[in-house]
């Protein structure tokens, strides 16, 4: 009897234009090989559960009808409910959530969260709309998935422009559909909705905590040490604000306005008080020497983190890095290219599904304390947070030594062999 054929690519992909999709395919190709028997699903890995193409209709303020496109993608669910960010974006695609999507999946398994991976986006550029309207956008998209999602089926969360105020809207929606109050349904929610204390600054304390670990075996003192920082919301900011306490020099930051550099140090806890997305660093110029933002890469300093986007290190641009240390607080923001040049130029790189799983670890504590609704003190979040993420980096590094591969080679050993292993003690139904 002949054999059923593996098709490495589903028919909905473009094989000339994968995009996001396509670096993460490559990161599953490096990591099958130490997958030993449970080889034989790895394919399960290549292909989302479940995707949710959705219209969203909503009327604008001036009273005419606009749509946009939704997606929600649960990329598998063998451990647990999924689990991942909705984002608006106006440059949402796809490819992109469903890389998210399997990244999420990744890093709960890496840290050993219950959780499956899922993600979400919207194709919108929420700087062009009103309050009222994102608030109808929403509603309409919770709407729209609600069939998919629920408290032990795939939570959302907050992500790229969306927040607290968000998930509260998402709460209301799904709770008015189901005809009960359902806090569990997201994570990332105010206080007073069932949100957990020391959430918003969960990712940015953990990118912070395993930096410090990464910097001990890396024989690096942050006394002093230099840092620079993409990004300055709830993780590259927060990141910035403990690298700063703990004595080392933000000597760079970096946003989509403008890039800021001052050699002995900028003033981190002054620029973070009085930021705002919407004008961003172009509004604290003063406080430092501005710079292109492609020199940003080429800073002599100790330590680098990437927390805006993806695709930010390229080929194009490894080769400049001067750090010794790059911490990922972004999802993906490294392609595989890339990854191989730092390695080559001796650069450790703490890959984001170890480095920012602090925000779905304070998540996994959010969702808990509303199951039992029992709500914990914050220094407990953060020990228990610090815990797991301390414990999380030292095994993957204990892997990366034992097969003399890179951190997040090792991460995606780990993950995916906990992944593949609840798929094989499953089996498959019918």
């Amino acid at each position: 009897m002949n054999q059923p054929s593996q098709h490495e690519l589903p028919s909905y992909l473009n094989p000339n234009e994968l995009g996001p999709w396509g670096i993460y395919l490559e990161q599953v190709e490096r990591v099958t090989p130490y997958l030993g028997k449970l080889g034989k699903w790895v394919e399960t890995l290549k292909r989302p559960k479940r995707i949710l193409t959705v219209d969203v209709p909503v009327e604008l303020d001036n009273g005419t009808i606009a749509h946009f496109e939704g997606y929600r993608v649960q990329h598998n669910l063998s451990r647990g409910p999924g689990k991942g960010g909705v984002r608006y974006h106006q440059d949402v695609t796809l490819s992109e959530v469903m890389a998210l999507s399997a990244w999420m999946s990744v890093k709960c398994a890496a840290v050993n969260v219950p959780f499956g991976g899922a993600k979400g986006g919207i194709r919108i550029d929420p700087r062009q709309y009103s309050e009222r309207e994102l608030e109808r956008v929403t509603r309409r998209y919770i709407t729209e998935i609600g069939m998919i999602i629920g408290p032990d089926k795939d939570i959302p969360a907050p992500d790229v422009n969306t927040n607290a105020q968000t998930m509260a809207w998402m709460v209301d929606t799904y709770s008015m559909n189901t005809g009960q109050l359902s806090t569990g349904v997201v994570t990332g929610k105010p206080l007073s909705l069932g949100g957990s204390l020391g959430r918003v600054e969960a990712t940015g304390r953990g990118v912070f905590t395993v930096g410090v670990e990464a910097a001990k075996d890396a024989g690096l003192d942050l006394q002093g040490a230099r840092v620079i920082v993409q990004g300055c919301g709830n993780v590259g900011g927060i990141a910035a604000k403990l690298f700063h306490e703990a004595g080392a020099k933000v000597i760079a930051l970096q946003d989509h306005t403008a890039t800021l550099y001052q050699d002995q140090g900028l003033d981190i806890p002054t620029i973070l008080s009085q930021y705002h997305p919407k004008d961003g660093l172009a509004a604290h110029t003063q406080a430092g020497e501005c710079l292109q933002a492609d020199e940003f890469w080429a800073l002599d300093c100790d330590i680098l983190i990437p927390a805006a986007l993806e695709n930010q290190i390229t080929a194009a641009n490894a080769d400049k890095i001067r750090a010794k240390i790059v911490i990922e607080g972004a999802n993906g923001p490294t392609t595989p290219e890339a990854d191989d040049i730092l390695t080559q130029n001796g650069i450790t790189v703490v890959p984001d599904v170890i480095a920012n799983a602090g925000g779905v670890t304070v998540s996994y504590f959010e969702w808990a304390q509303n199951f039992s609704s029992y709500f914990w003190e914050e220094a407990l979040i953060n020990e228990r947070l610090g815990r797991m993420m301390r414990d999380a980096y030292h095994a993957t590094a204990a892997v990366a030594k034992t097969h003399n591969v890179t951190l997040r080679t090792a991460a995606f050993i780990s993950a995916c062999t906990r992944i593949l292993e609840a798929r094989d003690l499953r089996g498959l139904y019918p």
